[in-house]
């Protein structure tokens, strides 16, 4: 590659999205104009182990390069979990397989490119605050907390365009914060956390323990939004009470210019009215001047916060 190729190559933007269910690459023009330039999947059928899903990677890497025409000096990767600074292993993943693994370490190796690393979350903020939905409505905003809100509960912060990860990988993860007693044992080892109060399992789970009866969150939500079930209207309210006691937490300490609510709870309308009333009552202010809004790009999200983190 000659040196203007290179200099003409240098702006452009590579993202890589390792989803539970699908790997995705994407090629952006630049951080000013994110034209996709390429953009497409792979299985990463998990349950083939480790190596498999590397191998996956690498399958669509080489399907980026041959469309591109060259190889980049960096890619980020959006993770379903943490790489622990510190130990440079893999940590808190949904893909167990990847837990315990030097996966940025493997990545490199395999590729012979340097690789950047964040979570789901972190990912999906990155890309609200500089394509999405902030940067429309909110191009001035310094510090944006992106919520996701749906199996799991997580979160991720962004500071004046930067992903922040934080010395241990978990700044953001106000999912493990404890919330009430009521959620119950959590899969990290602790009790009542927020995740185990407000995911979307969560509350099926109550309505469940109410009613004796099993039924999927939009059912539930529905049957709630038509008044005709009081278990339902009662799950409804305990996510708005505990959304407010859990959210007002991280405004508090952060005090973000925008928070971003992603995830399939996240849908739910009654956050964006009584959910708002709810954070205002428990946060340290006479009102809520926090914007607290729906993301824009859906699950576009995380691979266009891969190929952020290497902007």
């Amino acid at each position: 590659m000659t040196t203007r190729q290179s200099m003409a190559h240098k702006n452009i933007l590579w993202g890589i999205d390792m989803g539970g269910t699908k790997i995705e690459g994407l090629i952006l023009k630049n951080q000013d104009e994110p034209e996709v330039l390429f953009r497409d999947r792979v299985p990463t059928e998990a349950a083939q182990g480790y190596q498999h899903i590397l191998d996956q990677v690498k399958k669509i890497v080489d399907m980026m390069e041959k469309e591109a025409g060259y190889k980049p000096d960096r890619i980020g990767f959006s993770t379903p979990g943490v790489l622990d600074p510190k130990l440079g292993t893999m940590k808190n993943c949904n893909t167990t397989v990847m837990n315990g693994q030097r996966m940025k370490d493997d990545l490199e190796n395999m590729l012979g490119i340097k690789v950047e690393m964040a979570n789901d979350a972190d990912c999906f903020a990155l890309a609200e605050a500089r394509y999405g939905v902030v940067k429309e409505r909110f191009p001035d905003a310094r510090v944006v907390f992106g919520v996701i809100m749906g199996t799991g509960v997580g979160g991720g912060i962004v500071v004046d365009g930067r992903a922040i990860i934080g010395l241990q990988g978990i700044a953001g993860e106000w999912g493990h914060n404890f919330l009430d007693e009521s959620g119950g044992p959590c899969y990290c080892g602790k009790t009542g956390c927020v995740e185990n109060v407000i995911s979307g399992p969560a509350l099926e789970k109550y309505y469940f323990k109410e009613t004796g009866n099993r039924k999927p969150l939009k059912d539930i939500v529905a049957l709630a939004e038509s008044k005709v079930d009081p278990t339902a209207q009662r799950t409804m309210l305990r996510l708005i009470e505990f959304f407010g006691k859990g959210l007002s937490v991280v405004i508090n300490i952060l005090d973000p210019d925008v928070i971003v609510i992603g995830g399939g709870v996240g849908n739910i309308d009654l956050l964006y009215d009584r959910g708002l009333d709810s954070v205002k009552k428990y946060v340290f202010n006479n009102r809520l001047d926090t914007p607290i809004v729906r993301p824009s790009l859906g699950d576009s999200a995380g691979v266009f916060g891969a190929a952020f983190l290497v902007s």
